[in-house]
Protein backbone atom coordinates (compact mmCIF):
# COMPACT_ATOMS: atom_id res chain seq x y z
CA UNK A 1 0.00 0.00 0.00
CA UNK A 2 2.81 2.41 0.88
CA UNK A 3 4.62 1.42 -2.32
CA UNK A 4 1.55 2.32 -4.41
CA UNK A 5 1.22 5.73 -2.77
CA UNK A 6 4.93 6.45 -3.34
CA UNK A 7 4.61 5.58 -7.03
CA UNK A 8 1.58 7.82 -7.47
CA UNK A 9 3.29 10.79 -5.83
CA UNK A 10 6.41 10.29 -7.92
CA UNK A 11 4.33 10.16 -11.09
CA UNK A 12 2.57 13.38 -10.11
CA UNK A 13 5.87 15.17 -9.52
CA UNK A 14 7.30 13.94 -12.82
CA UNK A 15 4.17 15.11 -14.67
CA UNK A 16 4.39 18.51 -13.04
CA UNK A 17 8.07 18.86 -13.99
CA UNK A 18 7.36 17.84 -17.58
CA UNK A 19 4.44 20.30 -17.79
CA UNK A 20 6.53 23.16 -16.46
CA UNK A 21 9.30 22.32 -18.94
CA UNK A 22 6.84 22.31 -21.84
CA UNK A 23 5.36 25.64 -20.69
CA UNK A 24 8.85 27.12 -20.43
CA UNK A 25 9.75 25.90 -23.92
CA UNK A 26 6.59 27.47 -25.39
CA UNK A 27 7.27 30.75 -23.60
CA UNK A 28 10.84 30.89 -24.93
CA UNK A 29 9.62 30.10 -28.47
CA UNK A 30 6.99 32.83 -28.37
CA UNK A 31 9.45 35.48 -27.22
CA UNK A 32 12.15 34.56 -29.75
CA UNK A 33 10.08 34.01 -32.91
CA UNK A 34 8.71 37.25 -34.52
CA UNK A 35 4.96 37.53 -34.64
CA UNK A 36 3.55 38.42 -38.12
CA UNK A 37 2.01 41.94 -38.53
CA UNK A 38 3.42 42.99 -35.14
CA UNK A 39 7.19 42.65 -35.13
CA UNK A 40 7.40 43.74 -38.77
CA UNK A 41 6.44 47.35 -37.91
CA UNK A 42 8.39 47.40 -34.63
CA UNK A 43 11.76 46.73 -36.30
CA UNK A 44 11.37 49.26 -39.21
CA UNK A 45 14.02 52.03 -39.44
CA UNK A 46 13.06 55.66 -38.95
CA UNK A 47 13.98 56.71 -42.52
CA UNK A 48 11.66 54.07 -43.95
CA UNK A 49 8.81 55.42 -41.81
CA UNK A 50 9.54 58.96 -43.03
CA UNK A 51 9.51 57.81 -46.67
CA UNK A 52 6.22 56.03 -46.13
CA UNK A 53 4.66 59.14 -44.57
CA UNK A 54 5.84 61.34 -47.47
CA UNK A 55 4.40 58.85 -49.96
CA UNK A 56 1.04 58.81 -48.19
CA UNK A 57 0.97 62.60 -47.81
CA UNK A 58 -0.38 63.22 -51.34
CA UNK A 59 -2.28 59.97 -51.60
CA UNK A 60 -5.67 60.45 -53.22
CA UNK A 61 -8.25 57.76 -52.48
CA UNK A 62 -10.18 58.80 -55.60
CA UNK A 63 -7.24 58.30 -57.98
CA UNK A 64 -8.73 55.14 -59.60
CA UNK A 65 -11.81 57.17 -60.59
CA UNK A 66 -9.85 59.60 -62.79
CA UNK A 67 -9.18 57.09 -65.58
CA UNK A 68 -5.96 56.54 -67.50
CA UNK A 69 -4.96 60.21 -67.54
CA UNK A 70 -6.09 61.44 -64.14
CA UNK A 71 -7.00 65.09 -63.70
CA UNK A 72 -6.58 65.60 -60.00
CA UNK A 73 -8.56 68.29 -58.23
CA UNK A 74 -6.55 71.30 -57.20
CA UNK A 75 -5.13 71.36 -53.71
CA UNK A 76 -6.01 74.05 -51.17
CA UNK A 77 -2.69 75.83 -51.84
CA UNK A 78 -3.31 75.84 -55.60
CA UNK A 79 -6.85 77.16 -55.15
CA UNK A 80 -5.62 79.98 -52.91
CA UNK A 81 -2.82 80.91 -55.36
CA UNK A 82 -5.28 80.98 -58.26
CA UNK A 83 -7.69 83.15 -56.27
CA UNK A 84 -4.95 85.66 -55.44
CA UNK A 85 -3.85 85.87 -59.08
CA UNK A 86 -7.39 86.11 -60.46
CA UNK A 87 -7.95 89.88 -59.91
CA UNK A 88 -4.98 90.82 -62.09
CA UNK A 89 -5.83 88.28 -64.78
CA UNK A 90 -9.52 89.07 -65.15
CA UNK A 91 -9.19 92.67 -66.44
CA UNK A 92 -6.68 91.57 -69.09
CA UNK A 93 -9.00 88.84 -70.35
CA UNK A 94 -12.04 91.08 -70.13
CA UNK A 95 -10.58 93.86 -72.29
CA UNK A 96 -12.81 94.30 -75.33
CA UNK A 97 -11.21 93.95 -78.71
CA UNK A 98 -10.90 97.31 -80.41
CA UNK A 99 -12.31 97.19 -83.91
CA UNK A 100 -12.51 99.98 -86.46
CA UNK A 101 -15.88 101.66 -86.64
CA UNK A 102 -17.79 100.47 -89.68
CA UNK A 103 -21.09 101.97 -90.68
CA UNK A 104 -23.68 100.74 -93.09
CA UNK A 105 -22.99 103.61 -95.52
CA UNK A 106 -19.47 103.33 -97.01
CA UNK A 107 -20.19 106.02 -99.60
CA UNK A 108 -21.32 108.40 -96.88
CA UNK A 109 -18.14 107.65 -94.91
CA UNK A 110 -16.03 108.50 -97.97
CA UNK A 111 -17.88 111.77 -98.51
CA UNK A 112 -17.47 112.72 -94.85
CA UNK A 113 -13.75 111.92 -94.96
CA UNK A 114 -13.26 114.10 -98.03
CA UNK A 115 -15.26 116.89 -96.44
CA UNK A 116 -13.12 116.73 -93.32
CA UNK A 117 -9.93 116.82 -95.41
CA UNK A 118 -11.23 119.79 -97.38
CA UNK A 119 -12.17 121.56 -94.17
CA UNK A 120 -8.69 121.02 -92.77
CA UNK A 121 -7.10 122.33 -95.96
CA UNK A 122 -9.40 125.36 -95.90
CA UNK A 123 -8.45 126.05 -92.29
CA UNK A 124 -4.77 125.87 -93.15
CA UNK A 125 -5.30 128.15 -96.14
CA UNK A 126 -7.21 130.63 -94.00
CA UNK A 127 -4.39 130.69 -91.48
CA UNK A 128 -1.89 131.29 -94.30
CA UNK A 129 -4.03 134.07 -95.78
CA UNK A 130 -3.60 136.08 -92.59
CA UNK A 131 0.03 136.89 -93.53
CA UNK A 132 2.10 138.17 -96.42
CA UNK A 133 5.81 137.46 -96.87
CA UNK A 134 8.84 139.56 -97.80
CA UNK A 135 12.46 138.69 -98.44
CA UNK A 136 14.63 141.43 -96.97
CA UNK A 137 18.10 142.04 -98.36
CA UNK A 138 19.17 144.76 -95.94
CA UNK A 139 18.26 147.85 -93.88
CA UNK A 140 20.22 151.11 -94.31
CA UNK A 141 20.54 154.41 -92.51
CA UNK A 142 20.21 156.62 -95.62
CA UNK A 143 17.94 156.34 -98.62
CA UNK A 144 20.96 156.68 -100.90
CA UNK A 145 22.51 153.45 -99.55
CA UNK A 146 19.22 151.63 -99.94
CA UNK A 147 18.78 152.86 -103.53
CA UNK A 148 22.34 151.87 -104.40
CA UNK A 149 21.70 148.32 -103.20
CA UNK A 150 18.41 148.14 -105.14
CA UNK A 151 20.22 149.22 -108.34
CA UNK A 152 22.90 146.57 -107.96
CA UNK A 153 20.26 143.86 -107.56
CA UNK A 154 18.35 145.21 -110.56
CA UNK A 155 21.48 144.85 -112.72
CA UNK A 156 21.65 141.22 -111.54
CA UNK A 157 18.08 140.64 -112.68
CA UNK A 158 16.56 140.74 -109.19
CA UNK A 159 13.76 143.22 -108.72
CA UNK A 160 13.45 144.77 -105.24
CA UNK A 161 11.71 147.72 -103.60
CA UNK A 162 12.79 150.21 -100.97
CA UNK A 163 10.67 151.26 -98.01
CA UNK A 164 11.24 153.24 -94.86
CA UNK A 165 10.28 152.45 -91.30
CA UNK A 166 10.74 153.93 -87.84
CA UNK A 167 12.86 151.61 -85.72
CA UNK A 168 14.18 152.36 -82.22
CA UNK A 169 13.57 156.08 -82.71
CA UNK A 170 15.38 156.16 -86.05
CA UNK A 171 14.27 155.89 -89.66
CA UNK A 172 15.71 152.94 -91.55
CA UNK A 173 15.44 152.20 -95.26
CA UNK A 174 14.81 148.60 -96.22
CA UNK A 175 15.45 146.76 -99.47
CA UNK A 176 12.98 143.92 -99.96
CA UNK A 177 11.46 141.51 -102.46
CA UNK A 178 7.73 141.03 -102.26
CA UNK A 179 5.13 140.93 -100.99
CA UNK A 180 4.35 137.22 -101.56
CA UNK A 181 1.01 135.69 -100.71
CA UNK A 182 2.52 132.19 -100.45
CA UNK A 183 5.47 131.30 -98.30
CA UNK A 184 6.77 128.91 -100.95
CA UNK A 185 7.16 131.84 -103.35
CA UNK A 186 9.04 133.80 -100.69
CA UNK A 187 11.34 130.83 -100.06
CA UNK A 188 12.15 130.60 -103.77
CA UNK A 189 13.04 134.30 -103.85
CA UNK A 190 15.29 133.87 -100.83
CA UNK A 191 17.11 131.02 -102.56
CA UNK A 192 17.68 133.26 -105.64
CA UNK A 193 19.19 136.03 -103.49
CA UNK A 194 21.50 133.64 -101.64
CA UNK A 195 22.61 132.14 -104.96
CA UNK A 196 23.56 135.66 -106.02
CA UNK A 197 25.74 136.03 -102.94
CA UNK A 198 23.32 138.18 -100.96
CA UNK A 199 22.34 137.64 -97.34
CA UNK A 200 18.53 137.46 -97.11
CA UNK A 201 15.94 137.00 -94.38
CA UNK A 202 12.32 135.87 -94.60
CA UNK A 203 9.88 138.32 -93.00
CA UNK A 204 6.24 137.53 -92.25
CA UNK A 205 3.82 140.45 -91.88
CA UNK A 206 0.17 140.31 -90.84
CA UNK A 207 -2.30 141.59 -93.42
Amino acid sequence: MKQQRGGTFLGFVLGLVVGLGAALTVAVYVTKVPVPFLDKGANRPADQDAAEQEKNKNWDPNAPLYGKNPARPASAEQVEAAASAAPSAVPEAAKPELKPAVTGDPLGDLVNAKAAAAKGAASAQAAADQFVYFVQVGAYRTPEDAESQRAKLSLAGIETKTSEREQAGRTVYRVRMGPFDQRDDADDAKVRLEAAGQDAALVRVAR
